[in-house]
């Protein structure tokens, strides 16, 4: 058994002239596990841990985490099963929060010859309940539109439910789709079809590129996005390998977007729970200051059920050719609702359509305002931004 031991203190000095720090441990050739435990006072500070072997990325699990394992057949959750390459191999720390009199740390790393057994499975993927029937909705020929939710987690980073809970907690809400965003990871990505498949759900790749200046989603099987590169570079690979990227909660406390972007992103997550009081206008407000030509997208940035915000608010709805959610996003066939079964506005061809929203507020694109009556009503539609608001002036759907 092969162990290094690295210990110090991050200084204020240290986290400025460099977020992420790297700490180099040699792997063996025939090493079946490494292990790498890390302490620090929780209490004091925050420090980001993940992993790089020679060839690249093997995992990471931000502040989730204190420890974790990878092995040719299993890994901890975040982290990358493979065969473990014998070199130089780098445990990543990143500074997120250290005090003023500086955070004393010790990562102790342990590279086996014999690859321990698989942790036992904590829990069976639970049963599928019926879900809601589907809305009926208008939509253009060829098309449907589909419900889902853009912004989620599981133990593949910060969150609390497996991929397969997940997936079962999504179809019992009535979504038809949901993006599953690990923070700074891929390691979700293989779980994905058949946990969806289980559960009647079509779950999407996602990875959520996370800085301590702000957060994006990048869309689609593209495999990992270098969250350690500047946001210019998380947009250009992302397109590169024909995926979708998202701004994520722009104006969400200490993780709001701060990074600078000669060219911005085309779609942004407008609607995310932090939005509570939808009174407020700060969020329509960055999307208009930011680009009015952006296309805004929903999030409900789900964690835990003990959070008390369910998936799927806010719903996005997104017109689709069949199943295809990303062809519907890339072309901008967007909506956004409070909820799944929430009041809703459409854009089907060259018109508005109001469903379920009788007594409120249809607001167009120069702000003007007209009552809706009944339960579904067509109005002609310019281009621009359109939402429905109640008497109180609160935003309860959005479409642009």
């Amino acid at each position: 058994m092969a162990q290094v031991v690295h210990r110090g203190r991050w200084t204020l000095e240290d986290r400025a002239e460099g977020f992420y720090r790297e700490l180099p441990v040699e792997v063996p050739d025939g090493a079946g596990a490494l292990t790498v435990r890390l302490g620090f006072d929780r209490s004091a500070g925050v420090l980001d841990l993940g992993c790089f072997g020679p060839a690249g990325f093997r995992g990471w699990s931000g502040g989730a985490r204190d420890s974790f394992t990878i092995t040719p057949g299993w890994a901890t959750p975040g982290y990358l099963p493979g065969p473990l390459e014998g070199g130089i191999w780098h445990v990543c720390l990143g500074l997120h929060r250290v005090p003023a009199d500086g955070l004393e740390y010790e990562v102790v790393a342990e590279a086996g010859p014999a690859s321990p057994p698989t942790p036992p499975n904590v829990s069976p993927p639970p049963p599928v309940r019926e879900r809601p029937p589907r809305r009926d909705l208008p939509a253009e020929p060829g098309m449907r539109w589909l419900a889902g939710d853009l912004h989620s987690h599981t133990v593949h980073s910060d969150g609390t439910l497996t991929v397969d809970e997940l997936a079962c907690l999504a179809a019992a809400g009535g979504l038809d789709f949901l993006a599953v965003t690990d923070h700074n990871t891929v390691s979700h990505h293989p779980a994905l079809a058949a946990a969806g498949r289980r559960a009647g759900v079509l779950l999407l790749p996602g990875q959520e590129v996370t800085r301590d200046t702000g957060h994006a989603n990048a869309f689609g099987d593209i495999g990992w996005i270098d969250f350690r590169r500047p946001a210019a570079d998380w947009l250009a690979e992302t397109e590169r390998r024909g995926g979708l990227l998202s701004v994520n909660h722009p104006l969400a406390n200490d993780c709001a977007w701060r990074h600078p972007m000669p060219r911005r992103p085309r779609f942004a997550e407008i609607w995310h729970w932090t939005w509570q009081d939808r009174r407020w206008g700060g969020p329509l407000a960055w999307w208009l200051a930011w680009d009015p030509d952006v296309i805004p997208l929903g999030g409900s940035d789900f964690h835990s059920p003990a959070q008390g915000r369910p998936l799927g608010a806010p719903t996005t709805w997104v017109q689709c050719p069949g199943d295809d959610v990303l062809a519907g996003i890339s072309a901008g066939r967007i909506a956004i609702s409070s909820g799944r079964d929430a009041p809703l506005l459409l854009r089907v061809g060259d018109e508005i359509v109001v469903h379920g929203g009788d007594g409120t507020y249809l607001v167009n694109p120069d702000g003007g305002r007209r009552v809706v009556f009944g339960d579904r009503r067509s109005f002609r539609a310019n281009p621009g931004p359109y939402r429905l608001e109640s008497s109180d002036n609160s935003v309860i759907a959005l479409v642009a």
